[in-house]
């Protein structure tokens, strides 16, 4: 599957936290039926049966919908289920090791927290870059702060699209515009909800907002 920007604008992370009384695959089709335009599978407990088991069962979904669906860290999943691709952060598996196993066709994106990272996954092939944490997350602790304007700078210094992670959610999420982005990732703003898809639903209008920086009907 080829990447376009318009697929950016809603790019949903899972996360097994809130599953509930529901599979993970039943929550995702939720999510794209509500907006979601890109989903990634991030695993990070699951032995490699259980992974490939999971991911074939949110693939089912996603090629029901002809949505991007990319694998997160883990390329040997990604090639096991025909994933449209992956998601490596900058300690993970180098990009053109990654591109060997994949092919040229599939998907790769890159994590990035400056302008220097994001020219190099550029240069090494990346089809798109997460840019993040933009605010405080409570999903990845660890996560390196970027601030608005190196956001701004990466957005103007690359030709791939960029989207923007950590801790984005509807009261922050319109603090983005005119940084230059092409799209939101979220994990808890939709998938912590009590309705995902009236949750996918608002996200995906407000990243729309950012995205094209128009200003708010009245």
């Amino acid at each position: 599957m080829k990447l376009n920007k318009n697929s950016m604008v809603l790019y949903a992370i899972t996360d097994r936290t809130w599953l509930v009384d529901k599979s993970l695959a039943e929550q995702v089709e939720e999510a794209i039926q509500g907006g979601a335009t890109f989903i990634q599978l991030r695993e990070k407990n699951l032995s490699f049966v259980e992974f490939l088991s999971v991911a074939n069962d949110v693939k089912k979904i996603t090629d029901k919908y002809k949505i991007p669906f990319v694998i997160n860290d883990n390329v040997d999943v990604a090639v096991s289920i025909n994933a449209d691709g992956v998601h490596i952060g900058q300690d993970d598996e180098e990009i053109k090791e990654a591109r060997k196993k994949l092919g040229i066709n599939k998907i790769i994106g890159m994590s990035a927290h400056s302008v220097e990272e994001a020219l190099k996954a550029e240069k090494n092939g990346a089809d798109y870059i997460g840019v993040g944490a933009v605010f405080n997350t409570s999903t990845k602790l660890d996560a390196d702060y970027v601030d608005f304007e190196t956001l701004k700078n990466i957005c103007l210094s690359v030709n791939i699209p960029v989207v923007a992670i950590g801790g984005i959610n509807e009261n922050n999420i319109l603090k983005l515009k005119g940084s230059g982005i092409d799209g939101v990732s979220v994990i808890s703003a939709i998938f912590a909800k009590p309705d995902i898809k009236k949750a996918a639903r608002s996200m995906f209008k407000l990243s729309n907002e950012v995205v094209n920086n128009v200003q708010e009907e009245i």
